[in-house]
């Protein structure tokens, strides 16, 4: 599916005033729903419910993301974490299976951290790996989904996604948010991308030349 007539410049005031809005009304009827889920991550995982993690935002500036957790603090004999097929639990494969996890990133888009659409944000210690044109994708908000969710998301290979995140920054539109979100909601139902096939969550961004010479292998 192509959006190449649906590249009209969204004015940021547009964009803004479109997340606040969604996401307010959003959080007000999914509120019983979001109190369910913390309940049972209190009760299965215990605190905090809320998983907190700087993550690098506009302009590469740090922000707190704000999700449900899905993992225990398992740790082993030296107190380093386990891997996170060892800590993910079946609430938790639960939760990232349906985006459960993901709700309490509309704080992040009211407080401003954040869009609805946009690159998701990315662990900090990539931010000197990326290749100055992968550097681009902190020149928008990160988004709670993205151009990259909705054509694989943890299906894809890193470089995939990076250039997806490219091709969303020099396409933006209303439009085009608005479909990238009615086929995030199509894709939620249906389950699909959430975990990189082998991986219990996306493997980490080594670097653009690791990235290529893995694909040349």
């Amino acid at each position: 599916m192509q959006f190449a007539d649906l590249t009209f410049a969204m004015h940021p005031t547009i964009k803004r005033t479109f997340d606040v809005t969604v996401s307010c009304v959003a959080l007000l009827l999914l509120l019983p729903l979001l109190l369910a889920v913390a309940m049972l991550v209190r009760w299965f995982l215990g605190k905090p419910v809320l998983f907190r993690q700087d993550r690098p935002g506009l302009n590469a500036r740090s922000f707190t993301l704000l999700k449900f957790r899905t993992m225990t603090y398992a740790r082993d004999v030296n107190s380093e974490l386990l891997p996170d097929a060892l800590r993910l639990t079946a609430l938790g494969r639960f939760l990232r299976s349906t985006s459960l996890d993901e709700l309490p990133e509309l704080i992040n888009v009211i407080r401003g951290e954040m869009s609805l659409v946009g690159p998701r944000p990315l662990l900090p210690q990539y931010l000197n790996r990326y290749t100055p044109e992968q550097m681009r994708r902190h020149e928008v908000k990160p988004g709670i989904s993205g151009w990259a969710q909705i054509h694989g998301r943890n299906n894809l290979d890193w470089n995939q996604k990076f250039a997806l995140d490219l091709w969303y920054l020099d396409h933006q539109s209303f439009w085009l948010d608005l479909s990238i979100l009615a086929k995030t909601a199509e894709l939620v139902l249906t389950r699909e991308g959430i975990a990189k096939r082998g991986s219990a969550t996306m493997p980490e961004f080594l670097g653009a030349n690791v990235e290529q010479g893995k694909n040349n292998a």
